[in-house]
């Protein structure tokens, strides 16, 4: 359904909604043959080799921890020798994740400190022995070496092997010596020698070399990313844990706007309709006094508080309009819409296309968001035209609000975009905003189907 509202304005060039992303840097090569000469394939590169020599480390200490604790179990120590070598493992992993940080550009972030209910020695051990972070740790440390043996292996193989043959040209030139008689020797034996000392033969070394250098960069690049992989799995906070401290955090966005949207109210109604109820029932009481000595001045009176009342209902109406319009509850998100669009400033075309009904309180926070948005539109974006899309893609609810305003404008500036984008996080949800300086502006909101 496709329906055009409000009234036409003047041609403005603005939309007060968005920021604008910098463009991309032009490379005049494509990826595949800058790989070998960007600072990410020798940073992961790098990363291999030190790997290496990190992971002995790790793979020694952590058998040693483990045996050690395990073996004194029948004693009294050997649990918290256990929970020592957990705990170094575990500093071991902040180690990981930093290198992981610096070299190869991978975010992960910090568990959970481990901490003892009671605070004494023996809550801390058993805190750290029921960690499954912690056991994680240790699991890394003994899988790592085995990969990095592999990844080493691989990689200074194929990158020096490539780099060799590549620049064979160039050092068979520097250094004749090391080449042989003309050439480095390819086979030999007491009776045969073959050696790489024609034109021909150098060129397609070094074409080879080439080719394994190419093939050497992406293979780097392919094993730094099984280890970030590794890093990120079994190094980084349980995902339970960032589940539960994400929900206690939407839990507080969803208390402070709920508490923020009564005081509103609150504010509303003290300040609008309530004022107008008590100066209507004050003109009341006059008009009652009067009604026997000037019936005629008790009647203006009497038709003031009429209008009065009108003002009063209206200002309610629209006080429960922007907290959950009856229409919204009726009739769906199509028809709360279009009567939005209708009061908007500019002319704005409605599109929805749902196949069902989303869950209400996805509807309340949808009808919410395309509100806040059209205001955003009428005062700040100086657009001539605006639309509203609306549907269903798999399991999430899709708006978009679109205009032709200036654009310009930035979420992270604490303007209302912010709260919204709060608001739709609360949820699971997600808002995203294109709208680069001079417009055109393009807001898309994502809201899970069923909350």
């Amino acid at each position: 359904m496709v329906t055009a509202y409000g009234p036409d304005t003047r041609d403005h060039q603005g939309s007060g909604l968005g920021s604008r992303e910098n463009p991309p840097a032009r490379h005049f090569l494509p990826p595949a043959l800058r790989a070998p000469f960007e600072g990410r394939t020798w940073r992961a590169f790098l990363h291999l080799l030190l790997s290496l020599p990190i992971s002995i480390a790790s793979f020694g200490f952590a058998v040693s921890m483990t045996s050690l604790g395990i073996g004194m179990a029948i004693t009294f120590l050997g649990v918290p020798i256990l929970a020592v070598g957990l705990a170094m493992c575990r500093g071991l992993g902040a180690l990981e994740r930093a290198r992981a940080r610096a070299l190869l550009g991978l975010e992960v972030a910090d568990p959970a400190p481990v901490r003892g209910k009671t605070g004494g020695l023996m809550s801390w051990v058993g805190a750290m022995l029921k960690s499954g972070v912690s056991w994680r740790h240790l699991l890394y440390a003994l899988l790592h070496l085995p990969w990095t043996v592999f990844a080493f292996c691989v990689s200074v193989t194929l990158w020096a092997s490539g780099w060799a043959a590549f620049t064979y040209p160039l050092w068979r030139w520097a250094f004749p010596a090391y080449a042989g008689t003309g050439g480095i020797q390819l086979y030999g034996d007491r009776t045969h020698q073959v050696f790489l000392d024609s034109p021909l033969e150098v060129a397609a070394t070094s074409v080879t070399g080439l080719v394994l250098v190419f093939f050497g960069a992406w293979t780097i690049r392919g094993l730094a990313a099984v280890e970030g992989l590794m890093v990120y799995g079994l190094l980084g906070p349980s995902r339970l844990a960032e589940r539960v401290s994400e929900l206690e955090s939407d839990r507080g966005v969803v208390v402070d706007t709920a508490a923020a949207d009564l005081r509103r109210i609150e504010r509303d109604l003290h300040d609008g309709a309530q004022a107008r109820l008590v100066a209507l029932a004050m003109d009341l009481g006059l008009a009652k006094e009067k009604l026997t000595e000037d019936p005629e001045a008790a009647a203006r009176m009497v038709d003031e508080a009429h209008g009065e009342v009108k003002v009063a209902l209206q200002e309610l109406r629209d006080l429960a309009r922007g907290i959950h319009p009856a229409v919204l509850t009726d009739r769906g998100l199509d028809a709360a819409l279009s009567a939005v669009a209708s009061r908007c400033t500019v002319p704005v075309t409605v599109e929805v296309d749902l196949p069902a009904r989303p869950a209400q309180a996805i509807e309340g926070i949808a009808y919410f968001t395309v509100s806040e948005l059209l205001q955003n539109v009428s005062k700040h974006a100086h657009a001539t035209r605006a639309t509203i899309d609306v549907w269903r893609a798999a399991d999430r609810l899709m708006l978009q609000i679109t205009d032709n305003g200036r654009g310009g404008a930035d979420v992270s500036a604490g303007s209302g975009l912010a709260g919204l984008t709060e608001r739709l996080d609360a949820v699971d949800g997600i808002l995203v905003v294109d709208s680069p300086v001079g417009g055109p502006t393009r807001i898309t909101a994502e809201l899970p189907w069923r909350g």
